[in-house]
């Protein structure tokens, strides 16, 4: 359907760190309005044709928002947005995948070289002035990549973009996803969810990449870890909810894996008292790795492509509902 718009259409972009309203070009007969936290939002929604926001939305919102019409998600994830509350207010909402797939695939593999080479144990002797001398058990001793064995849960864009950074390691990569494999996969593998269990005794390397689904959620669990190698690490720059975090934490404990490198949680921020903080063979970082000093840019550009559409009446880029 056709965006008919108004006298004067209200964008409003909502993100307390993102420059957003700097970045967008406003059109003729836009009005822009920034909002910084939940309280600005809200007060803001009434008049809002457009909102440019991920998590500060609330599924409660669409009440507030008679003349919303359209949600652009900053984000590539969108399971804060329930489908049926926006059809049911004749919203639509379109992703920012794409955004930020290369940066992502970039940090899960700096989370795999940090674990590996023991940049976090480095970084502490740094702090303590600390000089280690050399290992003398090769098992305990910075690893090289080359010849080990990635496996990929979600083989979309940023799955396929970390595999071909992987393979530059002389990584073996398994991709886990439904779809078939097909001619142009960069895997060397591609297995279906089903078979996850069957290829895990094999990874080196377990990296999460897919998006929150029911089908995900809670996918990996504590028989999951129990079919790793003690030295298997597991790498998670989906969603914390693909895990389940009790068994996580109760597998590094207990060295059923060797370490993970953790950029999403059940709990956002992660609580003081969560485990995973004091966890010497964790690397956490604070669901971060879609940061980029291009992110504004990256999401007005599908922004701005999706606009046109809607005043075309075409379908919108990465379409949600």
């Amino acid at each position: 359907m056709a965006d008919t718009g108004t006298a004067e259409r209200v964008i409003c972009f909502a993100h307390p760190a993102y420059q957003l309203v700097q970045a967008y070009e406003p059109r003729a007969g836009d009005r822009v309005i920034q909002a910084k936290n939940a309280d600005e939002l809200k007060a803001a929604l009434p008049a809002t044709d457009i909102l440019v926001a991920s998590f500060l939305w609330r599924n409660e919102y669409a009440a507030l928002a008679p003349r919303l019409r359209f949600i652009q998600s900053i984000s590539a994830g969108t399971d804060q947005f329930s489908r049926e509350v926006l059809k049911s207010h004749g919203i639509r909402l379109a992703s920012a995948q794409g955004a930020n797939e290369r940066v992502v695939a970039e940090h899960a593999m700096a989370l795999i070289l940090s674990l590996t080479r023991h940049l976090g144990r480095a970084r502490d002797d740094q702090r303590e002035h600390r000089w280690r001398g050399m290992i003398g058990d090769p098992a305990e001793r910075q690893q090289e990549l080359g010849g080990k064995t990635l496996v990929i849960v979600g083989l979309g864009r940023i799955g396929t973009r970390l595999a071909k950074l992987a393979r530059a390691f002389d990584l073996h990569v398994i991709g886990v996803r439904r779809s078939p494999r097909t001619a142009d996969d960069i895997a060397d593998e591609v297995v279906s969810p089903d078979h996850l269990l069957d290829v895990l005794p094999r990874a080196d390397i377990l990296a999460l990449t897919c998006p929150l689904t029911p089908e995900t959620e809670r996918m990996i669990r504590a028989e999951h870890f129990a079919a790793m190698n003690p030295s298997a690490y597991l790498i998670n720059v989906a969603r914390g909810k693909v895990v389940d975090e009790d068994a996580l934490i109760d597998a590094l404990s207990a060295g059923r894996i060797a370490g993970a490198g953790l950029d999403c949680f059940v709990e956002e921020p992660l609580p003081a008292q969560s485990p995973l903080w004091a966890m010497s063979n964790v690397v956490v970082t604070p669901h971060s790795a879609g940061e980029t000093s291009r992110y504004e840019k990256n999401v007005i550009e599908i922004f701005s492509e999706n606009l046109d559409r809607l005043s075309r009446g075409e379908e919108l880029r990465n379409v949600i509902v």
